[in-house]
């Protein structure tokens, strides 16, 4: 290839454009991945809100667990709550003493 002269006898900044076209696409692409790639700004984002969700839920399972663990603690034989027994066997059995009355 050939270098063209121009009239006035300078060389065209082809090689000059080509670099800054490259330059411009590698800024172009390592841009477009630091906010919408793998590790980018958004992806951050979203792991971010995932984590606070998963929190959320991790926190509400423990207040279940401990609910549970209170029932369990109140239904075993070292300590037996005579009013938890006779409410679980209420709704779980459908029992009803003869002298009351079922409103549904």
């Amino acid at each position: 290839m050939t270098a063209r002269i121009t009239p006035t006898g300078a060389r065209a900044p082809i090689g000059g454009i080509l670099y800054l076209m490259i330059a411009f696409m590698l800024g172009a692409y390592f841009t477009f991945a630091a906010v919408q790639g793998d590790y980018g700004v958004f992806r951050q984002v979203q792991i971010r809100a995932e984590a606070e969700a998963l929190r959320a839920e991790r926190d509400r399972l423990y207040a279940e667990l401990g609910q549970i663990t209170n029932l369990t603690t109140r239904l075993s034989d070292r300590y037996l709550d005579i009013d938890l027994l006779d409410e679980r066997v209420r709704d779980v059995l459908g029992y009803v003493r003869p002298d009351e009355i079922v409103i549904r």
